[in-house]
């Protein structure tokens, strides 16, 4: 999985830079502790949805937004919260960012209602909007050359091991102190990153910059109007005003949003971007993998303890390999796309991210987990690991140089927005499975799952362009 900020700043390796601060390492591990937490939270949260809702009686609707909201409002924000950086200062926006998400771990651990659940579940998601891009931005600037290339080496690793030990830590925390510990966790590591990040992090002068709060709040709106209308067709029907007027809503925001950025003096997103086709290649296959990785984790988590019983542990132990299996998947993509090119290398992700999906569509109420369901999520994972790996390549390697910190801001983008749209779209299908317990609603979903993933290959093999990319050496990932 992947991050980064919009705008960071690409250097010349002939450049001068200045004296290398002997606390830079130290920063990074410091940061790298900061940006775990926040992957951790997008999928730490799935194992304990079941408990989540019989303490706190909450519905499928609820409990999907649990999920989404977070995501929502990370991807939604995160280009203003790379502006934010530069026009405070990358230090100051880390800490407001890592402040607030802290403060709202806090709350949301301590929600005894949906409300104050679902407002921290925002607060943690404006927070991390914030922290994600200065941390980054803060890494490309305290390291150079070949440093650079480690140190945002260490920072790719903290995706794949954030989203692993998120689904193993939601498990051990709920099965042991109880589902609040999965938000409460978060306050102690918090708070002590509050206290020493000023000291291993150098405080930069802020740049001037333009900040187009409007176009953040249209296409957050939008995307959450959207979402909305989706998991509202799970209980009122596609046909319905309920769910159709938040679509035609989500429809305005993202024209008027189009109109406010080409308008704009110093747009939030440069849609000129997506006539790039590596990036609009990019940001369709980010979408997809997301969006099919998090809904099986959604899908899973609530089958595997609403209709097999399972209990947080155990179904956590159950997801384990598939996310080993989700870095396996990326790493061999990473040798395929430099061998073969992005396209086939995307177009045989999705392919085998359908066939794992096909056992999926067969569950039973009897049937061995271990035998049908767990292969099928390890074998659709490594395809999806895969695809996420030719993303990031195709959008920043085959683009100009200057322009890799604005590709990486629209394809991070569509990373958490993707998360938010795929368990949207599972949880309306998979309605019957919700609030019945029956197997058929999940079934339903993953042959949505499985869908979507053979129309993704047949995209691909149209969209994504020839060629094997070459590394700009600029910062895209986290």
């Amino acid at each position: 999985m992947t991050h980064s900020a919009a705008g960071a700043p690409h250097t010349a390796e002939h450049d001068h830079h200045p004296p290398a601060d002997p606390r830079r390492w130290a920063a990074l591990a410091l940061i790298c502790l900061a940006q775990f937490m926040l992957i951790l939270d997008v999928t730490v949260v799935n194992v304990a949805l079941p408990d989540m809702a019989a303490d706190l009686d909450l519905g499928r609707e609820t409990l999907t937004w649990v999920v989404t909201v977070y995501t929502l409002c990370f991807g939604g924000l995160m280009l203003l919260g790379g502006r934010l950086a530069d026009a405070l200062g990358a230090r100051r926006t880390l800490l407001s960012g890592l402040a607030l998400f802290t403060a709202a771990s806090l709350v949301t651990g301590l929600a005894e209602n949906a409300p104050t659940l679902l407002g921290g579940r925002i607060g943690q998601g404006v927070g991390a909007a914030l922290l994600s891009p200065a941390a980054l931005s803060l890494v490309t600037m305290s390291f150079h050359g070949t440093e650079r290339n480690k140190a945002l080496g260490v920072w790719a690793a903290i995706g794949g091991t954030g989203s692993a030990a998120g689904v193993l830590l939601g498990g051990v925390l709920t099965d042991g102190p109880g589902w609040e510990w999965v938000f409460f966790i978060n306050v102690p590591v918090g708070l002590l990153l509050l206290v020493a990040l000023p000291a291993f992090v150098p405080a930069r002068a802020p740049q001037p910059a333009r900040l187009d709060i409007p176009g953040a709040l249209l296409v957050t709106a939008g995307t959450a109007a959207l979402i909305y209308g989706l998991v509202k067709a799970g209980d009122t029907g596609w046909a319905d005003a309920s769910t159709l007027l938040p679509l035609a809503g989500a429809v305005l925001a993202y024209a008027v949003f189009a109109w406010v950025e080409r308008a704009g003096r110093a747009p939030l997103m440069d849609l000129r971007m997506f006539t790039r086709r590596p990036v609009l290649a990019g940001a369709f296959l980010m979408l997809i993998a997301t969006a099919l990785l998090i809904a099986f984790f959604f899908l899973g988590s609530v089958y595997l303890q609403h209709a097999r019983d399972f209990s947080p542990l155990r179904t956590g132990l159950v997801f384990l390999p598939v996310a080993v299996a989700t870095g396996i998947g990326a790493h061999l993509g990473s040798r395929l796309v430099g061998r073969i090119g992005s396209r086939p290398t995307a177009v045989a992700g999705m392919l085998v991210a359908a066939v794992g999906s096909i056992p999926l569509t067969r569950l039973s109420e009897t049937g061995s987990v271990y035998a049908g369901l767990l292969p099928g999520f390890v074998i659709a994972s490594l395809g999806i690991g895969a695809v996420f790996v030719t993303a990031t390549t195709t959008a920043l390697a085959m683009v100009e140089h200057r322009e890799a910190g604005l590709a990486s801001g629209v394809v991070n983008t569509f990373h958490e927005v993707g998360g938010s749209i795929g368990v949207a779209v599972v949880s309306t299908v998979a309605a019957s499975g919700f609030e019945r317990g029956a197997v058929g609603g999940f079934a339903d979903a993953f042959t949505v799952c499985a869908v979507a993933a053979g129309a993704g290959a047949v995209v691909a093999l149209g969209l994504v362009p020839r060629g094997k990319p070459q590394s700009t050496g600029g910062p895209h990932v986290h």
